[in-house]
């Protein structure tokens, strides 16, 4: 599924490994600032540079469970809206049965290919090409409502079908709202990754004003900061990396349509 987002361009991978490479540079960059500070006879204190590296750090801190749980309940919103998507799919069917066998039998015909439409991204099918099927399939299964409201407009059945079919489309707005628009803005990861920069360059800042000896546990920091930032990537990636909505309510609806008479 291709990503809808500016950051998307990177695999997950490459995000973590350049972000790890980019706060370590930070590091290294603010140890050489602070070693060239540490010579001169007037130079910032001990003290309130780690005032700095402490604010800084708590700040990310914020920022990262701000972010995740941003993330985290889009991610969410997702796995709702698939649900209430496949329920919708499923009453619709269902209702089908009750239409006369003329616009029955091709109204469950085009739900099982609009069900095989709504699985294909998850298959590595083009999402635009699934996304264009799906609305024509629309359009096919409004004009089969039509003509099955006109044949008898006081039908109770037909009306019971024809508000199923109006929320399934409804639903199809919704995910894709959910999915495809529904992101992390660019504003908020281009402040949290130069919040993480910062944090590391007055770390290393500090390390070189008090010409302190390197640290292996700044690799490890950094390691551990572009894991959670790796992991907020995610979440906010529909259809990439190992976090992903599970897709067996789609699927047992798909099934049902088999096995319905």
């Amino acid at each position: 599924m291709p990503g809808t987002a500016p950051l998307d361009v990177l695999p997950l991978w490459a995000l973590f490994l350049g972000l790890v490479l980019a706060n370590l540079l930070a590091d290294e960059g603010g140890f050489r600032v602070g070693y060239f500070r540490a010579r001169r006879e007037h130079k910032e204190g001990d003290a309130t540079v780690g005032a700095i590296v402490a604010a800084e750090l708590g700040l990310l801190a914020f920022l990262l469970a701000f972010s995740f749980n941003l993330a985290a309940s889009r991610f969410d919103a997702r796995r709702h809206t698939l649900v209430d998507e496949a329920n919708a799919i499923g009453t619709t069917c269902l209702r089908a049965a009750m239409l006369p066998e003329a616009q029955g039998g091709p109204v469950r015909q085009l739900l099982r290919d609009y069900a095989d439409m709504r699985l294909a991204p998850t298959r590595g099918a083009p999402i635009d090409e699934a996304l264009r099927r799906s609305e024509e399939i629309h359009q096919k299964l409004w004009a089969e409502a039509v003509v099955a409201a006109e044949h008898d407009p006081r039908s109770l059945p037909t009306s019971l079908f024809i508000q199923s079919l109006n929320n399934m489309i409804d639903m199809h707005a919704t995910r894709v709202l959910a999915v495809l628009r529904s992101r992390l803005p660019l504003p908020v990861w281009t402040i949290l990754i130069a919040v993480s920069l910062l944090s590391f360059f007055t770390m290393g800042y500090q390390a070189g004003l008090t010409r302190a000896s390197r640290s292996p546990a700044v690799v490890v920091l950094a390691l551990t900061f572009g894991a959670v930032i790796w992991l907020i990537a995610n979440l906010d990636r529909p259809g990439e990396g190992f976090l992903r909505v599970n897709q067996e309510p789609m699927i047992d609806v798909r099934r049902m349509m088999n096995t319905a008479p």
